[in-house]
């Protein structure tokens, strides 16, 4: 599939943006011809029930699915319910109060027309954030060391939630890897992936990653 992306500043509530989605919210998927998605659930859903499509199997041309629910229904429930875990309770727990104390504050420095004070984030709140990233990434572990993927033989919507979420924080510099040796091998799997490539050019005005941050091989 080939895509373009846009850079949408939401917060601005701008009104172009608010006739794609009401809401005001990320992500946005307009497809020419066809429809505007709204949300991480509506796209993802929409573009596994799609038709099959050719690509290249070991140099051959074969027809395929993107197969983001693989497996029995029960496998497919599982996708979903890992799925849940990571965007509502990792959201909840790490990335919504990292992004609250590490990056939003940088956006409205950048934002302000006047010059503004630097912000420190709160060490309490960076010392809970932490702890439940280590919970987070215990179960990782367990689930790498259990399954191929996350919620089984095949990658699936599942890998690509939690990949995302661990990405951002991975940016921040906030994720121990050398604690949990099977997520780190697991994500290492993710990040070499064609797909997941192109995300980790992405930069963040004013904030720049680790040296690690694209390294396929850290």
């Amino acid at each position: 599939m080939v895509f373009e992306l846009e850079e949408e500043r939401a917060w601005e509530w701008g009104a172009g943006f608010l006739a794609l989605n009401p809401s005001g919210e990320l992500p946005v998927l307009e497809i020419e011809g066809e429809a505007v998605l709204c949300g991480a659930y509506s796209i993802v859903e929409y573009l596994a029930e799609g038709e099959d499509t050719l690509g290249l199997v070991g140099g051959a041309l074969e027809r395929r699915r993107l197969r983001l629910f693989p497996g029995s229904r029960e496998d497919r429930a599982e996708v979903r319910r890992l799925v849940d875990w990571f965007h509502r309770k990792f959201h909840g727990e790490v990335s919504r109060e990292l992004l609250a104390e590490k990056v939003q504050p940088q956006v409205s420095r950048l934002m302000s027309p006047k010059p503004v004070a630097g912000h420190t984030p709160t060490p309490a709140i960076l010392r809970a954030i932490r702890a439940n990233m280590r919970h987070h990434l215990s179960y990782i572990d367990y689930l790498a060391d259990q399954r191929r993927w996350l919620a089984g033989e095949e990658p699936s919507f599942a890998d690509l939630a939690a990949a995302a979420h661990l990405s951002a924080a991975d940016y921040l510099g906030e994720v121990p890897w050398s604690e949990h040796a099977n997520a780190k091998a697991w994500y290492s799997r993710v990040k070499s992936r064609p797909s997941f490539r192109p995300l980790l050019g992405d930069k963040l005005p004013g904030i720049a990653p680790p040296p690690h941050y694209a390294d396929l091989d850290f």
